[in-house]
């Protein structure tokens, strides 16, 4: 989910990238919403949901801090600002009890974060942007990341080349490989499709040598954001239909994968929807994590170019589901009192020794509202009565991972 304001809506690419004027007018109008709301407002009001059987997306750009715009997806930042070769990243600070961070922990514009552990180094990766289509980064800790090459500098034969349409990757280690699955525009049906694309290490350059996506819903809007999941000796891929594009209601799939993560096995399975009202016209960015033998599907939903997005879960009974809605949702959200966290989601969670961890993107703050970068911070979660709890989001120092 990107940067032009669609993330697929009828219109073509410009839809989702926002330009200098869209993005002058939805600073004002998020001024305006900031003194109509006297900056008190803890957590956005979500926009009214759609009748579960028919989502309604709107082509044109929300508000920059509109809390009741519908939103369709995230979208890729415009290539126009190209990143630096090092990252700029979180300055830790050393407190009574040890060294600390303060997010957020990677200043690059780094949209849709998603971090795999391997040898002992975190790569993370994201929707395009800097000239690459895949971007990446390592670190030691989660904290001091340094950007690196393009993750998969060729794209396969089905995709469109340009037009910021590489969204959303996530990568797992199976069988000695890194399978890496990201969203691209299909050239033949117009939509937004999954591929999946294979690397000897997390720092080579993934291929994706198929000449058609891996699961294109084109009936249903397309398909983006997929994420792998291992469970004993089964794999499945959760992934998301681009419903809010084209007016129709939005679903959380799962299917499972062959044992080398490359190819579908049966049908897929709807989890969730767009049903509740916080939710808004869309529920995106499967995360399927488990945790004390029990499986959560965390997602994010709502307006991801506003402070309406926010990340919410499920409870599942098993990775195929059924799956409920927890009743708390959404449990990480925008903070409207300065300092301002604007559309805090696309989440992925890591476990690194006992402690959880959510990496997300928020908005970048600027005098009046939103600016046009999503930087990539970092939070604990917590487990009490078995429910997940995130710590944040954290604007002051917190200990290190």
């Amino acid at each position: 989910m990107r940067l032009y304001l669609s993330r697929g809506a009828g219109t073509r690419p410009a839809c989702r990238a926002a330009g200098p004027a869209r993005l002058l007018l939805g600073s004002l109008l998020g001024l305006l919403a900031l003194v109509s709301a006297g900056c008190g407002a803890a957590t956005p009001t979500g926009a009214p949901a759609p009748p579960a059987s028919a989502a309604t997306a709107t082509s044109a750009a929300p508000a920059a801090l509109s809390p009741t715009a519908a939103a369709p997806t995230t979208a890729p930042t415009t290539a126009a600002t190209v990143a630096p070769t090092t990252a700029v990243t979180a300055a830790p600070t050393t407190a009574a009890g040890g060294p600390t961070f303060t997010n957020p922990v990677l200043t690059n514009d780094f949209p849709d974060p998603f971090v795999l552990k391997a040898n002992n180094v975190y790569y993370a990766y994201a929707t395009n942007g800097a000239g690459k289509n895949i971007q990446r980064a390592t670190s030691p800790d989660l904290v001091h990341w340094s950007m690196q090459g393009d993750a998969m500098p060729a794209l396969a034969s089905w995709a469109q080349i340009g037009g910021n349409l590489v969204w959303a990757p996530e990568v797992i280690a199976i069988g000695g490989k890194y399978v890496m699955y990201y969203t691209a525009r299909d050239k033949t049906s117009d939509k937004q499709c999954v591929g999946v694309a294979v690397s000897d290490t997390p720092d080579g350059r993934f291929k994706d040598t198929n000449d058609h996506p891996l699961v294109c819903q084109v009936d249903e809007g397309g398909t983006i954001d997929p994420d792998p999941f291992q469970d004993g000796d089964k794999l499945y891929l959760y992934f998301k239909n681009d419903g809010n594009c084209c007016g129709r209601t939005t679903y959380i799939y799962v299917q499972e994968l062959t044992p080398d993560g490359q190819q579908l096995v049966g049908q897929p399975t709807q989890l969730v929807s767009n049903d509740e009202y916080w939710e808004g016209h869309v529920v995106e960015a499967p995360t399927m994590f488990k945790h004390d033998g029990k499986y959560y599907l965390f997602y994010s939903a709502n307006d991801y170019a506003g402070a309406a997005y926010a990340v919410g879960y499920a409870t599942c009974q098993a990775p195929t589901g059924p799956c409920q809605d927890a009743p708390e949702n959404p449990i990480l959200a925008s903070h409207m009192d300065p300092p301002l966290v604007i559309g805090p989601g696309h989440q992925a969670l890591i476990q690194v020794g006992d402690q959880t961890w959510i990496v997300y993107h928020v908005w970048q703050a600027v005098a009046g509202g939103r600016g046009d970068s999503r930087l990539m911070w970092i939070d604990r979660v917590n487990w009490p009565d078995g429910k997940p709890h995130v710590e944040g989001p954290t604007t002051g120092p917190q200990p290190m991972p």
